[in-house]
């Protein structure tokens, strides 16, 4: 099961949280959904720089509260540089009529973040760095900044070939089974010359887990 199942979804409830966090009729629900997926597509399209990892969203009557995870929080925090303001702007036209409050949250390890690290591999092929470098370069990161272990896989043209493959590699232990492990799932599609080609992150980090409220 661990392997066919979206480990992040597996463990809602019990050791991860939901990330947009509210309740709303059924004759309003679809538009608050498509909603908070045009507000963290703009976010991550827009920003793709400032290296988000996660975009939870919170919602009271007319307001929304929009937390961002970042391992960059200077970049979107600096009101100098408008890219602040940039937010709020693009977010107000996104929904309008709704009190919006931005929070932005520093992600402290980025190189025990899952999806930070299927981004940065992909970006990697995306400028053409040897896939096999790549996935072991991001590998012995994570496990020398703590993490108790990392699986990448890498699916497509990989190198150019003719013929679309799957190659994976893994270091230490990623218990997917067990729904106390602390495991963290990122994927990402990497747009090369050949077509694109997919990575997905499995993570296992030692901390233990404090369920948000």
């Amino acid at each position: 099961m661990g392997q066919k199942v979206n480990p992040i979804g597996f463990r809602v409830a019990t050791t991860k949280d939901w990330d947009s966090k509210w309740f709303a009729k059924k004759s309003i629900f679809g538009g608050w959904l498509h909603e908070d997926l045009k507000i963290r597509d703009f976010i991550k399209k827009e920003f793709a720089h400032a290296a988000i990892a996660r975009v939870v969203i919170h919602r009271a009557s007319n307001r929304i509260a929009v937390d961002i995870h970042t391992a960059r929080p200077g970049i979107l925090a600096s009101r100098k540089g408008g890219e602040f303001d940039k937010v709020q702007e693009g977010l107000s036209k996104i929904a309008p009529g709704h009190e919006i409050k931005i929070d932005i949250h520093e992600v402290r390890h980025p190189e025990r973040n899952a999806q930070l690290v299927a981004e940065n591999i992909a970006l990697q092929l995306q400028r053409r760095v040897a896939f096999r470098r790549a996935m072991k370069r991001a590998i012995q990161l994570a496990m020398d900044n703590g993490a108790l272990g990392i699986k990448v896989m890498a699916s497509g043209r990989l190198g150019g070939a003719e013929l679309a493959r799957t190659e994976q590699y893994k270091e230490g232990k990623v218990p997917l089974h067990t729904i106390k492990a602390n495991i963290e799932y990122g994927f990402y599609e990497a747009q090369t010359a050949t077509g694109k080609i997919g990575v997905k992150v499995w993570l296992c980090n030692p901390e233990e887990v404090v369920k948000e409220n």
